[in-house]
């Protein structure tokens, strides 16, 4: 008798098991599943470019504080390496939190993604180990041509913008900003390099860096280095360091951050967090 009522109560509650998973698979196959739809961050277009003879895309991000104007002219921040796959998401997002946070005050940033990045960004080369891991070279001045006389003007076109310019770079990217400022300082107001690549060309620009700097022009500028525990940029960016000590122009504002905490790959983000808070801090409010 026992053993009865025993099978006939795993029976219920095996049917009653059974009853209800069928419930829950039916009703989960009668809610509605709702679509993705893309999540879109900042604006994309494409400048079919003559100084380099391709078409190249650009994104753009407005990092603007709550009670920012949504029609208030933005200063620029010019990025190589501005791909979406590159460093724009990132750079964008600590843009954003900087200025929602009130360390920096509102930037656009302009991110130019890469076609041919290690020609686009290096200067010439005698130097085979650098011929090694950049067969295609010296494509920075059509790219500093690019920008200049294209990127800009385009920005300016499609944007209201406030005149304030800056331009940011980590490794050869860094190494195309210095080297913007030593040969085109009226460019931009504000060169930010974080691990410059200057051991390019066995060291020449900073070897060129004191020729350089007597034929610039003074004016009112900021260069902000960055520098991890990597031997060969660390020294580089040393001898650059030491000729601005000797030779630098009437006007230039210039900082040499040393991260040796940070290696070549890790320093981008925590070098941009502090140039951004040291060089775009916002403004004091006006004396009453």
């Amino acid at each position: 008798m026992r053993l009865s009522r025993l099978t006939l109560h795993l029976s219920t509650a095996l049917l009653l098991a059974s009853g209800g998973t069928l419930h829950l698979a039916h009703a989960a196959a009668t809610v509605a599943v709702s679509p993705a739809t893309p999540l879109t961050i900042g604006e994309s277009f494409s400048i079919d470019s003559q100084a380099l003879k391709e078409k190249r895309h650009i994104n753009v991000y407005m990092a603007r504080a709550w009670d920012t104007p949504p029609d208030a002219p933005l200063p620029v921040l010019y990025m190589p390496d501005g791909g979406v796959a590159e460093d724009f998401l990132h750079v964008a997002g600590l843009l954003q939190v900087s200025v929602a946070n009130g360390t920096m005050r509102p930037f656009m940033l302009v991110g130019m993604q890469n076609t041919q990045r290690r020609r686009d960004l290096t200067g010439p080369t005698d130097n085979a180990d650098d011929r090694k891991i950049a067969p295609v070279v010296s494509g920075a001045p059509a790219y500093r041509a690019f920008i200049r006389d294209e990127l800009v003007p385009e920005i300016k076109r499609r944007y209201r913008t406030t005149g304030e310019t800056a331009i940011v770079g980590e490794s050869l990217a860094g190494l195309f900003v210095v080297e913007t400022y030593l040969l085109e300082p009226q460019l931009f107001d504000h060169y930010l390099a974080f691990d410059p690549s200057l051991w390019w060309n066995r060291g020449a620009l900073p070897r060129q860096a004191a020729a350089l700097l007597a034929k610039g022009a003074p004016g009112k500028h900021s260069l902000y280095l960055a520098t991890s525990a990597e031997v060969g940029i660390a020294s580089e960016v040393q001898r650059l360091s030491e000729v601005l000590e000797k030779q630098s122009p009437p006007g230039l504002q210039w900082h040499v951050e040393k991260m040796p905490e940070e290696t070549h790959g890790t320093i981008y983000h925590p070098a941009a967090l502090k140039a951004f808070r040291a060089v775009f801090k916002p403004q004091a409010p006006a004396a009453q």
